[in-house]
């Protein structure tokens, strides 16, 4: 009876179109908007312009990597410098994407493409824990209301950002510190893994500041926190990372 139950459960899971996206993604897009607000303003004190920050959100549709993004513009850091940084920040996608490929009914290589490209830690949460297979159009439902959320949020920060005093506007930027803080601290309680990766990756980020470019600096410390994460995660504890 019970393997009946999860049977006529994984079919109905498969039967979701692009109308149980946009529900599933519901809570995605109101936690969305607060934050690509923020951006928005963020990006206006940063004297990026209204096209600028909405072409950023648009094609670049990385929350984290574009508030970095935006103060290494501040700092003066190399276009290059840049452009690697998020590349490290964002490599996790290529882990996420792989996993709900596993996933997915089949579908054609162009929605593939579309539908990676809306991929998010949020998304990827609410999607990973449907039961049976995904449909093309479902997953382009779950990224599409998140990803208006966000597009929507950062033009409207940037036009209430031309009625706040450029001191606020400028202060706001704590709200990326903030963010991650929020983010990581209750996993390191969670997990004493965690924390030794993250206090390893600030160590060296401290470290190789003094030498390095802030660029590079966080690239070099990103990339030394993920190699003590993988020697964690070898090393036969049974806590995940």
């Amino acid at each position: 009876m019970t393997t009946q139950a999860k049977t006529l459960s994984n079919e109905e899971q498969n039967t979701m179109g692009f109308r149980e996206g946009l529900v599933a993604s519901v809570p995605i897009a109101i936690g969305f908007l607060p934050i690509a607000i923020t951006f928005g303003v963020i990006a206006k004190a940063a004297e990026l312009t209204l096209t600028q920050a909405l072409a950023m959100s648009l094609f670049v549709f990385a929350g984290a990597s574009q508030f970095v993004g935006v103060n290494l513009i501040v700092l003066g850091v190399p276009f290059a410098e840049i452009v690697l940084t998020t590349f490290f920040l964002n490599f996790r996608h290529f882990l996420m994407s792989s996993f709900l490929a596993t996933k997915f009914l089949p579908m054609s290589k162009t929605m593939l493409a579309v539908v990676g490209f809306g991929i998010t830690d949020e998304t990827f949460s609410m999607a990973s824990i449907k039961d049976g297979k995904l449909s093309g159009q479902f997953m382009l439902g779950l990224n599409f209301l998140a990803y208006s959320a966000w597009a929507s949020g950062t033009a409207l920060g940037v036009l209430l950002a031309t009625g706040i005093p450029a001191s606020v506007q400028a202060s706001m930027g704590i709200a990326l510190y903030a963010m991650f803080i929020g983010l990581l601290v209750p996993n390191m309680k969670k997990s004493f893994k965690i924390a030794i990766v993250a206090i390893s990756a600030g160590i060296a980020n401290t470290v190789l500041s003094q030498f390095l470019s802030i660029g590079w600096s966080i690239i070099g410390a990103t990339l030394i926190g993920a190699i003590v994460g993988t020697l964690l995660s070898d090393s036969g504890h049974s806590s995940i990372i």
